[in-house]
């Protein structure tokens, strides 16, 4: 489990609180799979904080339904929805804080279909509870992809997304390759080679301390923000080698 800064145990408990009742409520645990870092944390891949829900919406789902549902979940809790889309599930909302702290949360429902994402029901201790969700090799992948993609996207950079490229590499996970070819149109080397451009062109280290410095115990902070840039280009350097001499 991790080791939580104080200001995080409240938003950590009020996604608990959230997490237990989407799972105990059949049409939402039947229909989505969680994903994404909070799942990685949770499931002991990933030692960092993460603040938001991520899903994806399975095959065949109802999301008018879903969202319906949500919303039932919501009023339940407590929470006060202060942002939605209407077009895709996605939900910011607000829970009782003292003033200055954190009080929101994002909750997301993606309906991209990616045929090869592999998923399977795993135990979650922190929530005590059984859950679909995407197994490491295929959240690796997509976290892979999430970096170009959330630039072409959004015009974003997210340092927690080197962070856990980083952090994946380093504690030996493999990734499913066939998932960055389905969203990249790239083969693996290929795309390696893209992501190591892209990191050097984009991401420097503002991106670095401002994304990470509420997610990491500040020691941890200190520690790998200086080296994250280098390591993980040097990682994928490393994989890219890796593919030219198969």
């Amino acid at each position: 489990m991790l080791d939580l800064r104080p200001e995080d145990i409240l938003h950590k408990s009020y996604l608990n609180r959230l997490l237990i009742e989407i799972v105990d409520r059949p049409m939402l645990a039947h229909n989505l799979a969680f994903k994404g870092g909070t799942c990685a944390s949770m499931l002991g891949y990933l030692d960092r904080f993460s603040v938001d829900l991520d899903f994806d919406i399975l095959k065949n789902a109802d999301e008018t339904v879903l969202r319906n549902e949500f919303h039932q979940v919501f009023d339940y809790l407590g929470f006060k929805i202060t942002g939605e889309l209407d077009k895709v599930l996605f939900f910011q909302l607000h829970y009782p804080n003292d003033p200055g702290k954190r009080n929101t949360m994002k909750i997301s429902g993606s309906n991209l279909a990616v045929k090869s994402n592999q998923y399977k029901v795993q135990y979650f201790p922190e929530i005590d509870r059984l859950m679909n969700s995407q197994t490491i090799e295929t959240m690796f992948a997509n976290k892979l992809v999430a970096v170009t993609d959330r630039y072409e996207l959004h015009q974003t950079v997210a340092g927690r997304d080197i962070y856990d490229i980083h952090n994946f590499f380093i504690h030996g996970y493999s990734y499913h390759a066939p998932v960055i070819q389905e969203r990249t149109g790239l083969t693996p080397k290929d795309y390696f080679g893209k992501l190591i451009d892209f990191i050097k062109e984009h991401v420097n280290q503002t991106i670095i301390n401002e994304d990470l410095n509420t997610l990491l115990p500040n020691s941890q902070f200190q520690q790998i923000r200086k080296i994250l840039i280098p390591e993980t280009l040097s990682l994928l350097t490393k994989e890219l080698k890796r593919f030219e001499t198969v």
